[in-house]
């Protein structure tokens, strides 16, 4: 399959993630508790599932073969970015304010949805040792910002979510071996916790 349909495909099912901040927020009330127990268990079923998928060859096939087309080189043979998704995604909620955890999570479903699709239809101009564009960059900082606008709470102050969105795209661009599903929702939330103490 075409390797942009294939991100295209990945990246659409990637925006999906954002029932986790959105279910937090507004089906929970930010009830921190329930909202981690459930962020556990899905942990739990999806670190069990990658290590039965990695470890026997048949079950490696089957998921394979309903899942292959989303897959990285590197997914299939190590963990996916779900599980990495659903870690630092209880990680955001048990260390940050509730609306932070929501902004942080939420980063990364949008940010690195759009970072992707605007990097490979427009992405020109490439950061040096870097496979990542200025203009997916761009695509992640403005999509997070939009975001951010439209459904922060009156008493949110612009300028943590600001900061995070900075902190996000450059996360997201950062070339330390670390997943970003790991990476943008951990540092934009902590630099949006330690703009909340400052500003």
């Amino acid at each position: 399959m075409n390797k942009r349909l294939k991100e295209v495909i990945r990246k659409s099912i990637h925006i999906g993630s954002l029932i986790i901040p959105i279910s937090y927020r507004y089906i929970f009330n930010y009830n921190k508790l329930v909202m981690f127990l459930i962020l556990l268990a899905a942990l739990f079923f999806s670190l069990t599932v990658e290590l039965y998928r990695i470890n026997i060859p048949t079950i490696r096939a089957l998921f394979h073969k309903l899942f292959g087309i989303i897959l990285r080189k590197h997914e299939r043979s190590n963990f996916t970015g779900a599980t990495f998704l659903f870690f630092s995604s209880l990680i955001s909620v048990v260390f940050f304010s509730p609306e932070i955890a929501f902004f942080a999570i939420s980063f990364l479903s949008v940010g690195d949805t759009f970072a992707a699709i605007t990097g490979l239809t427009f992405g020109r101009r490439r950061f040096i040792n870097v496979k990542k564009s200025l203009e997916g960059s761009l695509g992640c900082y403005v999509s997070i910002m939009l975001f951010s606008i439209l459904l922060a709470s009156k008493d949110f102050n612009p300028v943590i979510y600001t900061i995070g969105a900075i902190g996000a795209t450059l996360a997201e661009i950062w070339t330390i071996p670390l997943d970003d599903n790991v990476k943008i929702p951990v540092i934009s939330g902590i630099i949006m916790t330690i703009a909340s103490v400052v500003v």
